[in-house]
């Protein structure tokens, strides 16, 4: 099978003609007709004929052969079947009868169905007779045929040579036309049919050893099973053109896909449908003046549409902001590159469309967003889209501002180059902004989707199912609308106001502040039931509930955002004459009734945000009015004010009876409880027992795992060790890793067991938290009256039979890793941050580590570098900062050491021992003497 193919294969529309062609196109073209020319002259001068009638019959099977035709993948070429004929006539005809047989031939491809232009027609003919004297003069050369003994092989090679003039003549010229690389014409459109050239010079091959053999009409047996060939292969070429119609289609539904959802960014802001096709034309063109071809190209094209997808996260408020952003605004909107990225990933592009829509913030000199790329790293379509998207927002109208000409926009541009931008892709647009900007006009002119139609205004449609919200004014019974029942109405209710401004903050009671103001309120807006809620986390908590349905609101616990209550908390805004019965516990509930019909919520702001929704409601619908909600708005921010201080209070308040770290009772409400509950023994003549516990073997957590997990420890007892004990029972923590149990009417012997239950919990506290069993319990009882009649005679009682436990654990006694020397050494501490050395005091030092005095604030994780010898640089030790104890010092832990450092270790250990033994040997000394 031969590629016989026409000038026009893949040439646009416009250079089909001689005029569209490059001027390289134009002399490569007279080129090849020249030399075609030239053979066909040379072919005509010295004719020559081995057999008319089989000359004759084999060309008129080529022509007919011409006829059979497939098109070529990727182009508008075709391939047919004459190319074997072309073969048997290098075979068995002369030079001129075969050059006349190929150019005849060609010309029937060429005029068979279409009716190409003259130099289309002129330039195959010339083509294919240049290709068939190069097979001919490589078959029958004598220095071909010295070179190559084997026949077979040489009519390869012609096969070969044949293909490579041909082909590669055609994928020239539209080369020079499109500027694509020739390599990869002749690989995508061409070299898929090579292996058939050669199974047509085997062909060729058979047929002249048939005629050799028998006689040429022989041969002709054989164009039956030529046909039947052809034929199988246009099915099969049928077959992959519908594959390839349907990846067609669904590469089209995939960019209809992209384009709708660009329009789903064009609803958030109406200021992108300009913006998304001009950046898309731009961005195209300046990547192909780049060389950006392939994947990257068709990447580029999605991320165009695309790259502003993540601003459907951005509130519509900051979008369409008619000025400047604050910060905390643009924070917000440079989430947008991050989520566009994480919603393209989930689409799985087949080209890298996530890593440009990510990167189209970035700036060519690191100072961009979000991961703060430079230079090369950014890739290059991003880089591409950041210049063309900076360009684009300058050059179009904004909110804030109007559209600047596109020559100051380019200034601007270009005085970003090498700092924002790639100066190479600043100079393709200074140097074609013009001509794109004329493209895009052009574009956007053609597109025949206008705006998405957000501004129409729809006239059926009454009213939502739910209805309006209602804040008409009411007026009430008997009430004369005259100006001077408003003055007084007015007056009366600042004098209200008043009252209530000075009743709330006359108590920090936050149970006495909220029912004064809900006695104060109800005669200014008038309500059937009001409720508090206080913003606990990310809930609601009833704090105040009075009137109708007391119980169904007080059972409530709204989630910020939900409901009506939590719609005003999250969204900071009223809600007048709402549905109660939204109220997330109890919606669509039928055990849950409420006859309230209407309900009036605003959220009070204290200094650090909202800390609570006030809610009054009522039986008849709408029953609210603006001027209740203009009240409640007047007051709502000194309620907040006043209910932030009560709760502020009330935390003191219990953070002095309370342990922070455990939640349990202090040591202070410890000896409350205990008079308490001695005084009700003494009245009942009951008894009471008191367990005082410490943990053994706590130090060593705190020492080889650090004090964050030492308190998880403490906060998994103390949970596990109150969970285990009776509602009665007074669980508290006296400090550090002691706790005490309170039980009444506890016997001895279950108080023995009692014991060894919270040894349990303790280990198993160790356990969970350290991976081993690091942790035991020392628990001593002391029993009223039996021990003593007051609260110091018994914690004293049971805490000294708790010391007689611990001395009795002597596997406990003494967790350190390492033994410590006490000394006082002046060292030199350098952190890991460099500046200058500083000058510190250790009072005690081991393998594992030394308690460094000073008034230096080093926080725990600090790395520090400890000199403990002016003169003996070695004599120094890297260690972290385990704990820190303001205004005395600083723990450090050292590194783990192999046996080089543990050597060195015990060289500092024996030069601080002896120079501590000798500061205080000087020191005795100068007390002896004075």
């Amino acid at each position: 099978m031969t590629g016989a193919t026409s000038v026009a294969i893949g040439l646009p529309a416009h250079s089909r003609s001689w005029r569209g062609l490059s001027l390289p196109a134009k002399l490569f073209i007279g080129l090849v007709v020249i030399v075609g020319l030239a053979t066909l002259v040379y072919g005509g001068v010295h004719q020559s004929s081995k057999n008319i009638a089989e000359f004759i019959c084999y060309l008129g099977i080529a022509i007919l052969a011409s006829r059979l035709k497939v098109n070529l993948p990727g182009i508008t070429g075709t391939l047919s079947v004459n190319f074997l004929f072309i073969l048997i006539g290098v075979l068995e005809l002369s030079f001129s009868e075969t050059l006349i047989l190929g150019a005849v031939s060609m010309l029937a491809q060429c005029l068979y169905p279409e009716r190409p232009k003259a130099i289309q027609v002129t330039f195959n003919v010339c083509a294919g007779s240049m290709s068939t004297a190069l097979a001919y003069v490589v078959y029958h050369h004598p220095l071909a045929n010295q070179l190559v003994g084997n026949r077979p092989v040489l009519l390869g090679v012609a096969a070969t040579i044949y293909f490579i003039a041909n082909a590669g003549s055609i994928a020239t010229v539209i080369s020079l036309t499109e500027r694509r690389p020739l390599i990869r014409i002749l690989v995508d459109c061409y070299f898929w049919s090579f292996p058939y050239y050669l199974v047509g010079a085997g062909i060729a091959g058979a047929v002249a050893w048939l005629n050799q053999t028998f006689n040429w009409e022989t041969s002709l047996l054989l164009v039956p099973a030529v046909y039947v060939i052809y034929r199988s292969y246009r099915l099969y070429l049928g077959k992959l053109e519908d594959e390839k119609r349907h990846v067609e289609e669904m590469a089209n539904l995939h960019l209809r896909t992209i384009e709708a959802l660009a329009l789903a960014i064009e609803a958030k802001d109406h200021t992108t449908h300009e913006h998304l096709q001009r950046v898309r034309v731009y961005a195209i063109e300046v990547a192909k003046e780049l060389g950006v071809i392939g994947p990257e190209l068709e990447a580029l094209h999605a991320a165009a549409l695309l790259h502003d997808i993540g601003k459907l996260a951005v509130p519509e408020h900051i979008i369409s902001k008619p000025g400047r952003l604050t910060p905390e605004e643009f924070e917000k909107m440079k989430i947008h590159t991050l989520v566009g990225a994480e919603i393209l990933e989930r689409v799985r592009f087949p080209y890298p469309v996530v890593p440009i829509v990510r990167a189209h913030h970035e700036k060519w000199d690191g100072s961009g967003y979000p991961m703060g790329l430079k230079g090369a790293e950014i890739p290059i379509g991003a880089r591409i889209l950041s210049a063309v998207d900076y360009l684009d927002a300058l050059a179009s109208d904004r909110q804030y501002r109007r559209a600047l000409p596109l020559r100051d926009v380019m200034q601007k541009l270009a005085a970003e180059s090498g700092k924002s931008f790639d100066p190479k892709v600043v100079d393709v647009l200074q140097k074609r902004y013009q001509y794109l900007e004329r493209l895009a006009v052009a574009k956007s002119a053609q597109d025949p989707n206008g705006p998405l139609s957000t501004s129409i205004k729809i006239e059926r449609g009454l009213e939502p199912a739910a209805g309006f919200e209602n804040a008409t004014v009411q007026d009430y019974a008997g009430r004369e609308n005259t100006f001077l029942s408003s003055i007084a109405a007015a007056r009366q209710e600042a004098q209200s106001l008043f009252e209530l401004s000075q009743d709330l903050g006359a108590s920090l009671s936050l149970t006495e502040t909220l029912s004064v103001f809900s006695v104060k309120l109800k005669p200014m807006v008038p309500y059937d039931a009001i409720a508090i809620y206080i913003r606990r986390e990310d809930e609601l908590v009833p704090e105040y509930v009075n009137g109708d349905n007391y119980r169904l609101f007080s059972s409530l616990r709204i989630p910020v955002g939900q409901g009506l209550s939590g719609w005003v908390a999250h969204n900071r805004k009223p809600i007048i004459n709402g549905n109660p019965s939204v109220e997330p516990g109890y919606l669509n509930d039928p055990s849950k009734f409420s006859t309230l019909r209407s309900a009036l919520a605003v959220p009070l702001e204290g200094v650090s945000g909202v800390i609570g929704v006030l809610a009054l409601y009522r039986a008849e619908r709408d029953a609210f009015a603006t001027d209740n909600l203009r009240i409640l708005l007047a007051v709502s921010s000194k309620m907040a004010l006043s209910i932030e201080n009560a709760l502020k209070y009330a935390q003191a308040e219990n953070s002095a009876t309370t342990d922070y770290l455990t939640g349990l009772p202090n040591a202070r409400s410890l000896f409350l409880q205990l008079d308490r509950e001695l005084a009700r023994c003494k009245r009942d003549n009951s008894s009471v027992t008191v367990m005082v516990s410490d943990m053994d073997g706590f130090k060593q957590i705190n020492d080889r795992f650090g004090h964050l997990e030492g308190n998880r420890v403490l906060r998994l007892f103390a949970q596990a060790l109150k969970d285990s004990c009776r509602e009665y029972d007074y669980v508290a923590r006296m400090g550090g890793d002691e706790f005490v149990v309170i039980a009444p009417g506890l016997a001895a012997d279950a108080a023995g067991k009692k014991a060894e239950q919270m040894r349990a919990l303790a280990r198993q506290a160790g356990s969970e938290v350290c991976g081993e069993d690091i942790l035991s319990l020392s628990v001593g009882r002391a029993m009223y009256p039996e021990d003593g009649n007051d609260a110091e005679q018994l914690l004293a009682g049971a805490d000294r039979r708790m010391y007689m436990e611990k001395q009795k654990q002597l596997s406990y006694k003494d967790r350190r890793s390492h033994p410590r020397l006490k000394c006082r050494v002046t060292i030199e501490m350098q952190t890991e941050a460099g500046g200058t050395p500083l000058f510190a005091n250790v009072t005690d030092v081991s393998l594992g580590g030394c308690f460094v005095e000073t008034s230096n604030i080093l926080a725990p994780g600090t790395k520090i570098k400890l000199g403990f010898s002016m003169d003996d640089a070695t004599l120094s030790a890297e260690g972290v900062v385990a704990r820190l104890d303001p205004g005395t010092g600083v723990a450090v832990q050292f590194r783990e050491m192999n046996r080089e450092g543990r050597e060195r270790m015990f060289k500092i250990l024996e030069f601080v021992q002896k120079t501590t033994t000798f500061f205080n040997n000087r020191y005795i000394d100068s007390l002896t003497k004075t």
